[in-house]
């Protein structure tokens, strides 16, 4: 049987992959990445946030990305009944981007497999890893093309980015269930010949349609529109019935006030696809010679646009020790990578189980604003949740809370109670 040596083996091309793979190729490491599908392909992740420029930049991605006309996104909008609260990544607390693109996974994942491609990287589209075994930190992999012709990869580590997937979880039987709520979404693209001019026609939108159901509204630069609705599964499967998934958005639609003259008669460009209990999670992140990236590791919730950035957080820094490891260098993979992202995601998890128990909406919708709060969440929904000088950071786990009784109850805070 033909065997391949590389250094770092990196299963998946999504862009958790993609940024391991470049931050690698510039430090002239011996890389392959396999990947199951042949792009460009359909994928759900299509509304980035401004940590993930970040990520690009330092992969030597982010020129080829911005020769593109993606659509520039600079902040969110959050609509519930006659309120409507909109956050503008310039006005967040802390330092960092101000902006990102809402784009078609598929032209933008191919782009970036393409510039990877022009300089050098080789990548095995509709390839599979049947099975792996590891010898302390080094593995063999077998892998199996389209024609059917299996081979191995001889590595010294291996990147999981393969996303939804989960190829190792799955093959080392390393899934555990997630501390979420099952929640389930159905969405689709549409010409969005009704769109309006300026922002309003650009804007990524959330309609909370009840505190646990809400629709996104994510317009490209290419005239299409991504329209998702997201709830608890239950209300979902009733919503789909016996009536298909293409019912059931247009179900969704008709529920919103705010979108239903937009969207009502529209076509769909695909049959809608239903992802049901999207949540996931891992009992480890990382093992010898090892380490998993991204949706391969741990999927929240879609609401604020975490799971891209997520991915090339977690890709680019197991990239990074992965490459300090071949120098020889000790790395402790507890602290510097599953701790370090555990961070991330707890922050997260706060923020979306706020969101669905009603607290985090209490914030973004009270009247009137509390401006330096606001400027706060902002910086988390920037993705910049390692920021502890960010009270909503350091103090997630009862700041929100806290905040959203007192506004309930008609009771005054200062600043205090998050400083």
């Amino acid at each position: 049987m033909f065997t391949e040596e590389v250094d770092i083996l990196i299963i998946g091309a999504g862009p958790s992959g993609c940024v391991a793979a470049g931050y690698l190729q510039q430090k002239d490491v011996r890389i392959k990445v396999i990947e199951k599908s042949n792009f460009p392909r359909l994928v759900v992740g299509e509304s980035l946030i401004p940590r993930v420029m970040d990520h690009f930049d330092e992969a030597g991605l982010l020129s080829a990305l911005q020769q593109h006309n993606f659509q520039k996104k600079p902040g969110a909008r959050f609509i519930k009944g006659e309120v409507i609260s909109i956050f503008d990544f310039s006005q967040k607390f802390g330092d960092g981007w101000d902006w990102t693109w809402q784009i078609p996974r598929a032209e933008f994942d191919h782009v970036m497999t393409k510039e990877l491609a022009r300089k050098g990287v080789d990548i095995a589209f509709e390839t599979a890893l049947m099975a792996i075994e590891f010898n302390g930190t080094d593995s063999i992999s077998t892998i199996e093309d389209k024609e059917g012709n299996v081979s191995q990869i001889r590595a010294k580590f291996v990147i999981d980015a393969s996303g939804y997937g989960r190829v190792l979880p799955r093959l080392l039987n390393l899934d555990k269930p997630s501390q979420l709520n099952p929640h389930s979404a159905i969405f689709s693209h549409v010409k969005d010949i009704n769109r309006p001019e300026g922002i309003e026609g650009t804007q990524i939108s959330f309609d909370v349609l009840e505190t646990e159901v809400w629709l996104w509204v994510i317009p490209f630069s290419n005239g299409l529109t991504s329209l998702g609705i997201v709830a608890h599964t239950d209300f979902i499967e009733q919503l789909k019935g016996d009536q298909g998934t293409a019912e059931a958005l247009k179900k969704a639609i008709q529920l919103s006030d705010f979108y239903v003259k937009r969207f009502a008669n529209t076509h769909f460009e695909f049959e809608p696809i239903h992802l049901k209990n999207y949540s996931a999670a891992v009992t480890k992140m990382y093992g010898d010679g090892f380490a998993l990236t991204g949706n391969s590791s741990e999927f929240l919730d879609p609401v604020f646009s975490s799971g891209v950035c997520f991915a090339t957080e977690s890709g680019i820094l197991a990239a990074k020790l992965a490459y300090r490891q071949l120098k020889g260098e000790h790395v402790d993979w507890q602290i510097e990578f599953a701790d370090y992202m555990q961070r991330g995601i707890d922050v997260f998890t706060t923020y979306v189980k706020e969101w669905y128990t009603g607290n985090l909406q209490t914030l973004f919708f009270h009247r009137p604003e509390n401006l330096d709060i606001k400027q706060k969440i902002c910086a988390v929904l920037a993705g910049y949740v390692w920021n502890e000088e960010n009270p909503f950071v350091k103090k997630h786990d009862r700041v929100i809370k806290t905040m959203a009784y007192m506004l309930e109850n008609n009771e005054t805070f200062s600043n205090d109670l998050y400083m």
